[in-house]
């Protein structure tokens, strides 16, 4: 897997602008929101909700024999802007405890509303596991 930056920009972050993989077992995980294994969630807060999400996902990755630094995309949907944007930080020491210094290439949407409420914050990805 390999990071793209071209010559001249400004490095992102938090994320990549690209990512170029070679081949390998790609792994399609559906988007995720801040539920437990059971669609249960445990807060209404976003926080807690991105944190579950991202656990979700890792757990998916696990099942396929993926792991996280083998995301090579991800993106966000968030319904809450101001709560996001005033969550940063903390979403930011969320994803270096369960992704690590790990940046895949991704987008953040924000939408009106998500299907399943309470849910804030929903997130899908894509992985490619090497050969």
């Amino acid at each position: 897997m390999q990071t793209l930056l071209p010559d001249g920009w400004a490095p992102p972050i938090g994320y990549a602008n690209g990512i170029a993989v070679d081949a390998g077992r790609i792994v399609f995980v559906a988007g995720q929101v801040g539920w437990d294994a059971q669609q249960k969630f445990q807060s209404e807060d976003i926080v807690p909700q991105f944190e579950q999400a991202l656990e979700n996902i890792v757990a998916i990755l696990a099942k396929a024999g993926a792991k996280p630094e083998h995301i090579c995309r991800m993106t966000a949907y968030c319904c809450d802007k101001p709560a996001y944007m005033a969550a940063r930080k903390e979403l930011g020491k969320i994803w270096r405890k369960h992704i690590g210094q790990h940046y895949p290439a991704m987008s953040m949407i924000f939408v009106s509303d998500l299907l399943d409420n309470p849910g804030k914050i929903e997130l899908e990805a894509t992985a490619v596991v090497p050969k």
